[in-house]
Order: C-alpha cells, then sequence, then structure tokens
C-alpha cells in the first residue's frame, strides 16, 4: 500500500499539476544570478568612482586657473591704480605740455560768461619731441559730419 491516499476528483487534477517528488529548486540559476548582480554592482562602483575623479581633476584645474586668473586680475588693477594716482596724471600731463588750468569760467543758460576768462597759466612748451594736443576737428581735413545729417 502506498503512503499516498488515493485522490479522486477535482483533488487529482490539482494534485496533477504539482511536482510528486520533493520540490527542490535548481541552485544554478541562483547563482548566476548573485554573481551578476555582484560583478554589476562592483562595475558601476567602478564607473561612479572614475567619474568622481574625473570630476575632482577638473575641479582642481579650474581652482588652478581662477587663482591665477585673480592674481592676473589684482596686478592689473594695481597698475590701472597707479596710472591713475594724482601724482602719475599730473606727471604724464606735464609730459604732454599741458598745464594747470586758472580759474574756471562757466557759460549761462543765455549764453553769458560768468567769470573772468584768461589764459592758462604756466610754462610754456620748450620740447618739441612731444606734439602738441590738438582738438579732434585740426586733426582731420574738415569738419567731421555724423551720418543722418
Amino acid at each position: 500500500m502506498s503512503s499516498k491516499p488515493e485522490l479522486k476528483g477535482r483533488a487529482a487534477r490539482l494534485a496533477r499539476l504539482f511536482p510528486n517528488g520533493p520540490g527542490r529548486a535548481a541552485r544554478t540559476p541562483f547563482v548566476l544570478l548573485v554573481v551578476l548582480l555582484l560583478g554589476g554592482g562592483l562595475i558601476c562602483l567602478l564607473v561612479l568612482n572614475s567619474a568622481l575623479s574625473e570630476g575632482a581633476f577638473k575641479l582642481d584645474d579650474l581652482q588652478r586657473e581662477t587663482k591665477s586668473l585673480t592674481d592676473e586680475e589684482q596686478a592689473l588693477q594695481r597698475d590701472i591704480d597707479a596710472y591713475s594716482a594724482p601724482e602719475a596724471l599730473q606727471r604724464r600731463a606735464r609730459e604732454l605740455g599741458m598745464v594747470p588750468g586758472g580759474d574756471p569760467v562757466f557759460l549761462g543758460p543765455d549764453g553769458k560768461v560768468k567769470g573772468v576768462p584768461g589764459p592758462a597759466s604756466g610754462v610754456r612748451r620748450t620740447d618739441t619731441r612731444i606734439p602738441p594736443v590738438l582738438a579732434p576737428e585740426a586733426m582731420t581735413d574738415g569738419p567731421t559730419q555724423t551720418p543722418g545729417r
């Protein structure tokens, strides 16, 4: 006699759907799945680590470039400050033959002169190596015309 009772009807049909022996799942697909997941995870970590390292190198290069550009900007600002200092402006003006002006004279809205006009006092130019400063009209052949007039 068998250890299992014989099933009839609906129970017999359901029993045929299940295997008769003890249920053992195959280990090979499970092991392959675990190995693939671990390998994929390691490859993803490697790619992520490489991307982070590349970003760190770019950041380092950009920081170095920013530092050099900041140094250059500061050097240029020092040059601008040196050229725009009052003593430097006065020295350059004298080199160009300019002299200090006198008291200013103003024109009123009605065209009347307010103040006493007079020539600038100062030393006459004796150095002929530096050309005189000319008005823009004197540098062209004739009067300049603006477009549209």
